[in-house]
């Protein structure tokens, strides 16, 4: 082996060892649910535009790489507020929210990672003492939940938006009032459903007796056109067909015509 082999045999050792300690500092990979975004050291710093998509990457070792995870995530929150008429109500709030996929440059360079803490927290506690603040306990607890949670979640995502976060949803899992104001609630609560189906019974009966004055009705113009159009004559005829048909039974039986009224009258045995 002569000189010149074996330089080039060191040289390419020593750069595979280089290349082996570095390729950390060179390399990274972006996983499923992620994007990444780099600081470039010394090509103007952070480049907010490109966002980078999942798989393998190669950077500059004197570069930095923030990787943000953009699935939904989901966090619960607990906290006391203020009802319109100064009660203390504890409410848990779940929601859920992630970054703008392709914001998060602006995202890290005016928040950074701890988006959520920093902002997402906090505005969701502004919005539901704002919100809450406007309501009775019993609206709350009852007829205007799912109002009250809508406009909490329509003031956080526009506050979000503006920060380049996306919220969700928002959901009102739990209120806790005090046992007394609860006991309350829960018994004028029965007692208007109380009242609610005694005015359906009231209701229910007084469908009930219109119709049976109709059918009342009905019935006594049904009689009045079959008596005014009933006379003697219809009557015998009408009595001479219902004898002939009786007569043709096996029965034995005697017919005596002209009984009263001109009737024929039927003696026999059944």
């Amino acid at each position: 082996m002569n000189q010149r082999t074996t330089t080039i045999i060191v040289i390419s050792f020593a750069l595979l060892v280089i290349l082996a300690l570095a390729w950390s500092s060179i390399t990274y990979t972006i996983q499923a649910g992620e994007r990444g975004i780099v600081f470039r050291t010394f090509q103007g710093g952070l480049d907010r535009e490109t966002v980078y998509d999942q798989g393998f990457k190669i950077k500059w070792p004197w570069d930095k790489v923030y990787i943000y995870d953009v699935r939904i995530k989901e966090d619960i929150g607990t906290m006391q507020v203020l009802s319109k008429n100064g009660l203390t109500i504890k409410t848990e709030l779940s929601y859920r929210y992630k970054p703008v996929d392709n914001r998060i440059g602006y995202l890290h360079d005016n928040i950074g990672t701890n988006y959520h803490d920093d902002i997402v927290v906090p505005e969701i506690r502004s919005a539901t003492r704002e919100v809450i603040g406007k309501y009775l306990p019993e609206e709350l607890y009852s007829s205007k939940r799912e109002a009250i949670q809508d406009e909490i979640y329509q003031r956080t995502a526009a506050a979000l938006k503006e920060k380049d976060i996306l919220l969700d949803v928002v959901l009102i899992r739990e209120v806790e009032l005090p046992p007394k104001l609860k006991a309350a609630i829960e018994r004028k609560l029965e007692q208007e459903q109380a009242a609610l189906e005694y005015e359906f019974k009231l209701e229910q009966a007084k469908k009930e007796a219109e119709r049976q004055k109709i059918e009342a009705e009905g019935k006594a113009t049904a009689n009045r056109i079959i008596n005014s159009s009933l006379t003697d004559k219809i009557l015998q005829e009408k009595g001479i067909e219902a004898t002939l048909k009786l007569s043709q039974s096996s029965n034995s039986k005697v017919v005596i015509i002209g009984g009263e009224d001109g009737l024929p009258v039927i003696l026999g045995d059944k």
